[in-house]
């Protein structure tokens, strides 16, 4: 017998035995999966496609409440019991290096799983036909600094024994999606303490198992990976150029002259919001002098930047939504480094940063210079990806995203008056490849700004503060 054949019929035999003997496990291996439900369900919202390869009894995946959910296993007495427990759920008998599944999935799980596998590369190679381009694949191995404590929890029986394991790192398991065509967009740890003990339980694995140095020692690593593959397009994605302007009636020939032209079939929507000058009329009297360029124009009903965004991606077309600040701080010309990094599939979510070239002088005051240093490294560790600069206002993405975005507004609720939060944190929230994009800031060369340094830096902080609930502390 050849040593893949062995391997898999001792774990094929082991997992059976287990199965045929289930027993009610002590509390420490209770609270570890129900930790891991919580997470799942947070990261994979309800009503996805979801495939799950070694789904076990099947609890994970009911968990998610997926609208189709796919549970494969190769073990046959396990999935007696899982397809009793979770009638809606469809179980399939098979080796997770040989699946036999067909169809497209939105997310694909591997719960303690690679740690378990034979050849862990073939096992994602085999997912490239589950996947679309926006498919996402979640992994969660065991860490190794608990390889000695979870031995003997299996020894005293409080966990169920496993075989030799895998202990790969999280540097092991990116490589090898690298290698199997997928790329990592985020990790982070979880679970610190996996025992039931009223506020100590909840504290360590929330709060204390997300801050270093506690991280190093949670129990397991968890990662989200996207399949690393070109994007086809039957036609080039359309744009729409939504430009927020409120007091800005000197840059609004400028906006025209200097726009690019970043696709045939794209627009400019321009969002007025109540200005003190003549701003609407200003762009009434651009759109007649340029009427080859398609333009809209849009009354702000509301109030502030993000209501402006909101309202002008509402009404947009594109397949490609954009932010333009009409201060054109950031040159229009570089929406076309934007539309190539979304297009090429090289992020979902481009992020203009103003702090990577020097900054053109009377572009940014010292003060604000670091404030917006020191919100990049908060949001970068609140969001699990690098986000240098998250006042930036030029930002890009998908509609079909932003259309999710918008739906599911309601867990974060609208209190953003910039609206980069709203987009920033709906991104994250999806999952999405945040890229950032440096470019070169300019000074102002009309008006001045709208930002108050002292009363949105503080709303600034309770965004963080926000933020630690809803994205961070889950």
């Amino acid at each position: 017998m050849n040593p893949v054949t062995a391997y898999r019929n001792e774990r094929m035999g082991h997992w059976n035995a287990l199965a045929s003997k289930r027993k009610t496990w002590l509390e420490g291996g209770k609270r570890y999966h129900k930790r891991l439900r919580k997470v799942y369900s947070y990261l994979i919202p309800p009503g996805k496609r979801v495939l799950e390869i070694g789904c076990g009894y099947g609890g994970l995946i009911a968990a998610v409440k997926p609208s189709i959910g796919v549970g494969v296993d190769f073990s046959r007495q396990t999935l007696l019991a899982a397809r009793k427990k979770h009638p809606e759920i469809t179980f399939v008998c098979a080796d997770g290096h040989r699946l036999g599944v067909k169809g497209a999935f939105d997310a694909i799980v591997l719960s303690d799983l690679v740690n378990d596998l034979w050849d862990v590369q073939e096992l994602l190679q085999g997912l490239a036909p589950l996947c679309t381009p926006k498919t996402r694949l979640i992994i969660n191995s065991y860490s190794r600094l608990w390889e000695l404590p979870l031995g003997a929890a299996s020894l005293f029986g409080m966990k169920r024994k496993n075989l030799q394991q895998n202990w790969l790192t999280v540097e092991d398991i990116a490589n090898l999606l690298v290698l199997a065509g997928f790329e990592m967009i985020r990790s982070w740890q979880e679970v610190l303490f996996p025992f039931s003990v009223k506020v100590l339980e909840p504290f360590c694995n929330k709060i204390l198992v997300k801050i270093w140095p506690f991280s190093v020692f949670a129990l397991t690593n968890m990662i989200v990976a996207r399949p690393d593959v070109p994007v086809r397009f039957s036609r080039p994605p359309s744009v729409s150029v939504v430009v927020p302007a409120r007091n800005e009636a000197g840059n609004i020939e400028r906006i025209f002259s200097t726009m690019p032209a970043i696709e045939n079939d794209s627009e400019i929507i321009f969002v007025e919001g109540n200005s003190k000058d003549r701003t609407y009329t200003a762009i009434e009297d651009a759109m007649k002098r340029h009427p080859s360029i398609p333009c809209r124009l849009l009354k702000q009903t509301g109030k502030g930047k993000g209501d402006a965004v909101r309202l002008g991606f509402s009404q947009a077309r594109g397949d490609i939504l954009m932010v333009l600040d009409a201060d054109l701080t950031v040159a229009a010309e570089d929406l076309v480094r934007f539309y190539d990094a979304i297009v090429s599939g090289k992020g979902e979510f481009i992020n203009g940063v103003r702090l990577v070239y020097p900054l053109e002088k009377g572009a940014m005051q010292l003060l604000n210079f670091f404030g917006n240093k020191f919100f990049g490294l908060a949001f970068s560790w609140l969001l699990g990806q690098p986000v240098k600069d998250t006042l930036c206002g030029t930002k890009v993405l998908w509609r079909t995203d932003y259309e999710i975005i918008a739906k599911n507004r309601g867990y974060f609720g609208d209190f953003d008056p910039f609206g980069d939060f709203d987009l920033l944190f709906g991104a994250a929230r999806l999952n999405l490849k945040i890229v950032d994009m440096p470019i070169r800031y300019q000074e102002r060369k009309y008006g001045t700004t709208n930002i108050s340094r002292w009363r949105h830096g503080m709303l600034l902080i309770r965004m963080v503060a926000f933020a630690l609930n809803k994205i961070k502390f889950v």
